[in-house]
C-alpha cells in the first residue's frame, strides 16, 4: 500500500484453498491523516462482496481521525457544541456518496415492517414538499448528472433547502432514527460555535471543527474508479429513488482483497490532494 493508507495482514489471516466460502483476511489498517494517524482492525471477506461492506471501514476511520480533531479542540479549551437533541444540522441539504446511497437502501430493507413503512411516508413527504418548493427536479439533476457540481453551484441550493426548514426523514422527535448507520456527512460536522447559532448558518459566524477525512468524497472516488463517472453526490431524501432507479450497479461485486485496496487508495488520493491544496 502507498504511504499514508497502509493494510498489513494480523495474525490468524484465513488463507488457501482450505478456508471456508466466508473466509476473511485479517488487517489492521493505518491511515495517516492530518490530524494524526489512525488506526483500525478489518476483516475484509476473501470472496465477492458489493460494495457497501466497505462504506462501515471507511465511517470509522472517519470517526478516529475526527475524533483526534474534538481531542485536539478540548485540549485548546474550546467546547463542542453539538448533543443529542440539537438537530438544526438535520434540515441540511445531506450528500450521500452512492455507496451509502446503496447502504441506506439495505438499512431501510432491513426495518421492521411498521417502521420502514413510517419510514417510507416520511421519505415521500420530503419529496412532496420538495416538489411543492419547485426543488425536485433540481435535485433529481444532481443526483444523475454526469459531472461533478461545485461548491459554488451548489451554494444556492444548499441555502434554499435550509430555508425549508424541512427535517430529515430519518428525524424522529428530533433524534437520528438510524443513528448507527448514519451518512457520513452527519458524523463529521462539529461546531465550537453556540448551538442556537446553527439555527441561522448563513448570519451567524459557526465554527464548524475541521474534517481531516471526508469519507463521502472518498466513496464517492471509489465508486467513479469501480463504474466510471463523476464523483457523484446523491441528496438524501432521492436516495432511495436512485438506488432503485441504479439497481443493477448496487448488485455488481468485487472481491473484498481488491475492493479494500482500492478504497484505501482512494484515501491515500483524497489525504495527497488536500496536502497539496493547503
Amino acid at each position: 500500500m502507498r504511504a499514508g493508507a497502509e493494510a498489513e495482514p494480523r495474525e490468524g489471516q484465513d488463507q488457501g484453498p482450505t478456508a471456508n466460502a466466508r473466509s476473511v483476511e485479517r488487517l489492521e489498517v493505518t491511515v495517516n491523516t492530518p490530524a494524526g494517524p489512525v488506526t483500525a482492525p478489518v476483516e475484509v471477506p476473501t470472496g465477492f462482496i458489493p460494495v457497501t461492506e466497505i462504506v462501515p471501514l471507511l465511517r470509522r476511520l472517519g470517526e478516529q481521525a475526527q475524533a483526534l480533531v474534538e481531542r485536539t479542540a478540548l485540549a485548546t479549551g474550546q467546547t463542542i457544541s453539538c448533543r443529542k437533541g440539537c438537530a438544526a444540522c438535520c434540515r441540511m441539504l445531506i450528500p450521500l456518496s452512492a455507496p451509502e446511497a446503496y447502504r441506506l437502501k439495505d438499512t431501510i430493507s432491513q426495518m421492521p415492517e411498521d417502521r420502514r413503512k413510517a419510514t417510507l411516508d416520511r421519505i415521500a413527504q420530503a419529496q412532496h414538499r420538495l416538489n411543492a418548493a419547485a426543488m425536485l427536479t433540481r435535485l433529481s439533476e444532481i443526483a444523475e448528472s454526469e459531472r461533478q457540481w461545485s461548491d459554488a453551484e451548489m451554494e444556492p441550493i444548499n441555502r434554499a433547502y435550509f430555508a425549508l426548514q424541512m427535517p430529515c426523514p430519518f428525524l424522529v422527535d428530533e433524534t437520528c432514527s438510524i443513528y448507527e448507520d448514519r451518512p457520513a456527512a452527519c458524523r463529521e460536522l462539529q461546531v465550537t460555535s453556540p448551538a442556537e447559532w446553527c439555527r441561522d448558518p448563513v448570519t451567524n459566524p459557526v465554527r464548524a471543527l475541521p474534517v481531516p477525512l471526508r469519507v463521502s468524497t472518498v466513496l464517492g472516488l471509489l465508486w467513479s474508479t469501480l463504474v466510471g463517472g463523476p464523483i457523484r453526490f446523491i441528496p438524501l431524501p432521492l436516495a432511495l429513488a436512485w438506488s432503485d432507479r441504479h439497481a443493477d450497479d448496487g448488485l455488481r461485486r468485487w472481491k473484498g482483497p481488491d475492493l479494500l485496496e482500492k478504497a484505501l487508495d482512494q484515501v491515500w488520493r483524497f489525504l495527497s490532494q488536500n496536502r497539496t491544496e493547503d
